[in-house]
């Protein structure tokens, strides 16, 4: 049973955003602080990815664990206990389209780095834009 009204819950849900989110200006700011200059969704790329570094043809999917089904974290193998069937299918059917998208992305040459919200916490902050700055400069794809 949902606490919420269904109009509510529609409310909040339409509330979430998909752009321009705390982990996407996160890695922003660390990564212009770091020297690195980018483009955001670009619009042209398969799956319009949150941070393009043409220099170094790389991009950066930046995905909340939940909404993208993150294996490794608490909060993306645990689904809603309402609607179970309906989340299920939602967070696999993102999982298959970002699978699709990074394919297509890597067929156009393009390196694809992905970082997970639990990758930015304060205990792992450092150590993520460590790899990822590490990861965005090497020429291994």
């Amino acid at each position: 049973m949902d606490i919420f009204s269904v109009a509510k819950r529609s409310e909040l849900m339409r509330s979430i955003k998909g752009k321009n989110t705390q982990p996407e200006i996160l890695i922003r700011r660390l990564l212009h602080r770091s020297g690195f200059r980018f483009r955001l969704h670009d619009k042209k790329l398969p799956g319009t990815p949150d941070i393009v570094l043409k220099k170094y043809k790389t991009v950066i999917l930046i995905n909340g664990c939940f909404w993208h089904g993150h294996t490794s974290c608490k909060r993306g193998v645990s689904l809603p206990k309402t609607r179970t069937d309906f989340w299920k299918a939602k967070i696999e059917k993102n999982r298959e389209r970002d699978k699709s998208n990074i394919e297509k992305l890597q067929q156009l040459g393009w390196k694809v780095l992905t970082v997970y919200e639990c990758e930015l916490k304060t205990k792992n902050l450092t150590k993520t834009i460590e790899t990822l700055i590490k990861n965005c400069r090497s020429d291994i794809c």
